[in-house]
């Protein structure tokens, strides 16, 4: 096989951003939920979201920075200290687009795309009420990446919701991945929808 090189150094912001994102793929969606200004409640997907360790349970999401400063998420974490992260299934998908729209502070985003919505007993935020799983975080850490215009938040997972119809993988506390049929980002405006499962015991 022959390949290319390509320095990052020398190639454009957009360029980098347009490699990553098509390379590093599937990326699950942290689809964050959070209470604003006023109590609005916020709702926007960010694809730059990773778990990050079980115990604690940490997870990590990446948030961009506007021109004209953080993103309004980004203000909400900072301010309130809470999120929650509602597991983007199929049935969601398209909602979750709508969410993704670059509205001011003042709209609901949870009445932009329809969705329900319910406070979390656990954190201070709201979080969507007929998703199948959410997680319940608080933040526990704020890192700046340098020069990138984006801010990692470390969460911890206090508290987790799961629909009764999903079911455990017998023996086990890993929810079902046919039940929960959860959805990744791709590049651009794609989207990677569940297909048939290969599993792949470990060598020993």
């Amino acid at each position: 096989m022959t390949h290319r090189t390509l320095d990052p150094a020398t190639e454009s912001a957009q360029a980098r951003y347009q490699l990553l994102t098509s390379l590093v793929v599937p990326r699950p969606i942290g689809w964050i939920s959070t209470w604003g200004l006023q109590r609005i409640p916020n709702l926007a997907p960010f694809s730059y979201f990773s778990a990050l360790a079980s115990s604690p349970m940490l997870v990590g999401v990446s948030v961009g920075h506007r021109a004209t400063g953080p993103k309004d998420t980004l203000v909400n974490l900072r301010s309130g200290g809470a999120f929650c992260v509602n597991i983007v299934d199929v049935a969601h998908l398209e909602a979750m687009n709508v969410s993704s729209a670059d509205v001011a502070p003042e709209v609901d985003e949870f009445d932009l795309a329809d969705l329900p919505m319910e406070g979390s007993s656990v954190v201070d935020a709201p979080y969507v009420a007929d998703c199948p799983a959410v997680l319940e975080c608080r933040v526990s850490q704020e890192v700046s990446l340098g020069d990138a215009p984006n801010t990692l938040i470390i969460g911890e997972v206090v508290g987790l919701r799961l629909s009764e119809d999903l079911d455990f993988v017998e023996g086990t506390r890993a929810v079902d991945p046919e039940a929960l049929l959860p959805v990744g980002r791709l590049w651009g405006s794609g989207y990677a929808l569940p297909g048939p499962i290969r599993n792949l015991p470990r060598p020993r």
